[in-house]
Formats: structure tokens, sequence, C-alpha cells
């Protein structure tokens, strides 16, 4: 594993990380803030929204003005919004600031794409963004244990003093390790960045295993959004356990990244692909039946665990193949790769919380609908793609 993957793990690790940390201290915000946990989750959803917008505009600034540039920005938006997150006097500040700690954090998400689209081939970047995936798991396993001790020790805003400099240590290692990789100058302008997202959306291959990541991305945050009531009220684990049971499917996640690894040595990546988002669909209709029969909590855990470490092959193999068609718009790709990812899991964590009815069937239910979703789309939108080639190449 050479230099340039690590720092671009380390990149692909903010979201994760800024996500998970702070799940155990919501109590805490909540208490201190004297708000109810709805209004806390409002900070989750401002952030998802953040990531959803802000990397619309840093595809076409990082394929105009080169990778670095945009990066230092997001990672100076980043720095400044966590510094003001741990200072919030009030829950409405504190969703403001998450919102725009998001739209920094998108620049390292969109960037680590386009610069493997730049150096590697689609097989070969498959590998690689195994690799990243090997990086990006460990942070769900430490975040939320590392997030409940500083809690607990020092105080819920010391989490995003950390953050802010995690960002600012990250921007140096970036401003002196990384090189530009991307030479070539697209035009900017409104005109062209339309004309560019919609000459890459019009690319079945690339809105195929876009949706089909989407879709999986989704369920993976119902289940962070239903997972504290889940486990912490419905089946009243302590946050220290829950944080346990967050770790254990973040492993399985990177289980499956480096199993991904060794089956890409002998099956093309698509075809992994197409066979992991069935695999998908049942194990999501398990966790759904499981919650209809009132089940003790180790067959819920189960059904998760059967479920949510595809992620570790889903994404890998459909971002490589979703950019494997662009080569001059790669960072714009990659940037509406990421939007309609988390615009989808935006929605669908959304609905988590509107159809919360004190059972875990929400959770469940909206887990299966994703995983149906990510093999129908993938697959009817994927077909036709193939059928159109097969029939222009005839």
């Amino acid at each position: 594993m050479n230099i340039i993957v690590l720092l671009l793990g380390l990149l692909s690790a903010f979201g994760p990380l800024s996500i998970d940390m702070y799940l155990p201290a919501f109590p805490l915000i909540a208490k201190e803030f004297g708000v109810n946990m709805n209004e806390v989750q409002l900070s989750l959803s401002a952030y998802l929204i953040g990531i959803a917008i802000g990397q619309i505009f840093y595809g076409p600034l990082t394929d105009r003005y080169g990778r670095k540039k945009p990066l230092y920005i997001g990672l100076f938006i980043y720095c400044i919004s966590s510094l003001l997150c741990a200072t919030s006097t009030d829950v409405n500040h504190l969703i403001t600031y998450r919102f725009f700690q998001a739209v920094g954090s998108c620049a390292g998400m969109v960037i680590s794409r386009a610069v493997v689209r730049d150096l590697y081939k689609p097989q070969d970047a498959a590998r690689v963004f195994s690799l990243l995936m090997l990086i990006m798991g460990v942070a769900p396993i430490l975040a939320p244990v590392l997030g409940g001790f500083l809690s607990d020790t020092t105080g819920w805003r010391s989490i995003f003093w950390v953050l802010c400099s995690i960002s600012a240590l990250t921007f140096l290692l970036m401003f002196f390790l990384l090189k530009e990789t991307h030479q070539e100058v697209i035009p900017l302008s409104p005109k062209s960045m339309m004309r560019n997202y919609s000459q890459i959306i019009r690319n079945r291959s690339f809105l195929s295993n876009a949706l089909g990541l989407a879709f999986t991305n989704a369920g993976m945050f119902s289940y962070i959004t239903g997972s504290s009531f889940v486990f912490v009220k419905h089946f009243g684990v302590s946050p220290t356990t829950y944080g346990w049971i967050f770790g254990m499917n973040a492993f399985g996640i990177i289980g499956c990244s480096q199993l991904n690894g060794i089956l890409l040595s002998k099956f093309n990546a698509d075809k992994i692909l197409k066979s992991v988002l069935l695999y998908g669909v049942i194990a999501g209709g398990l966790l759904s039946l499981f919650s209809v029969i009132n089940p003790p909590m180790i067959l819920i855990c189960l059904g998760l665990f059967l479920y949510l470490p595809i992620m570790g092959i889903v994404g890998p193999n459909a971002s490589a193949m979703a950019l494997s068609d662009q080569k001059k718009l790669a960072g714009s790709a990659s940037a509406l790769l990421g939007t309609i990812q988390f615009s989808i899991s935006g929605l669908m964590s959304a609905l988590v919380s509107t159809f919360h009815d004190g059972t875990i069937r929400p959770m469940c239910f909206i887990i299966f609908i994703c995983a149906f979703m990510a093999y129908a789309t993938h697959y009817f939108i994927g077909h036709k793609a193939s059928t159109k080639t097969l029939s222009t190449a005839s």
C-alpha cells in the first residue's frame, strides 16, 4: 500500500469520522441544549444535505483547477466549521455549522475518487477502492468508541476540536505529499457545468452503477439513523455496547472490502457487483422478516450483519465501473456520483425518522427497500445499456 493510497484513504475517512464520532454524544448534546433527540438528529440530516450539494460544485472546480486547489479550500472550510461546531451555543447553530462542515468534507470524497480515476484503469481502480474501503472501514469501528470516550471524559465539544485538528494535519500532509494528477484544463461556466453533468448522467453505465451504489449506501444510512433507537432505546443496551455493535458491522465492511480484492483477481468487477446486489435483496428481505416477529436482539444483529458488509464490495466496484468511461470529466463524474449517493441516502434516512412508530420495523423495511432498489435500478438500467451496446455493435 503506497503513500498515495494512504492519503486518499485519509481523505475518504472524513465522512465516516464526521458522522460516526459524534453519534454517542447525541443524548449529551440534547441535554445541554435542552432539546429532544429528534432536533439533534437534524444535525445529521444537515450534514447529509451538505455532502449532497457540495459535491456538485467541487467536481467542475477540480476538473478546471486541478485536484489540489479545491481540496485546500474544502479542508479549510471543514477546519473552520469544526471549530464553530465546538463552540456552538444552541442546536440551531450546530445544525448550520454541520452543513458547512459537510460542504468542506466532501472535497476529499470527490477528489480521492477522481485521483484514483486519474491514476488507475477500471479493474485496478476497483482494487484501489477496496484498499480505500479498508482504511475508511477503520473509521466506523474507532469513531464511535473514540467519540464515546471523549464525550464521557472531556465533553462532546472535544469531538469537534479533534476533527478540527485532524483536518489541519491533513491539509499539511496533502500540501507536501500529494502531487497534482490532473493537468488538462476543462472550461468552467454554468452552461458547461450543465452540459457536462447532462453528458455524464445520460451514460447508462454510469447511471446504473451510481444508483446501485446510492441505494446500497442508503440502506447503510437507514441503519445509522435508526440504530441508536433500535439498540439503545428499544433493546436497552448501553452506549458502549452500542459502539461495539456498530463497530462489528464496520468490521464486516472491512472484511468484505478485502474479500473483494481476492474476487477481483478471478472475476470481472461488474459480474461481482451484480451477484452481490442480488444477495443484498435476500439479506434485506431476511432482516425485514425478522423485524415482524418481535425478535430477540441477536436476530436483528444477525440480519444487519448479513446485509451491511456488502457495502465493502458494492462501494469499490460500483465506483470503479461508474467512473470507467469518464476521462476528462472524472472530477465532475465523481461529484455527481457522490451527490446521487448522498441525496438518496438523505431521503431514505429521513424516511426512517418520518415513519418512526416506536418499533424496529421502519428501519428494517427501509433497508430492504434500499436493497431491492439497488438491484433493480442497476439491473434494468445496466441491462438496457448492454442491449444498446450489442445492437450498435451488430
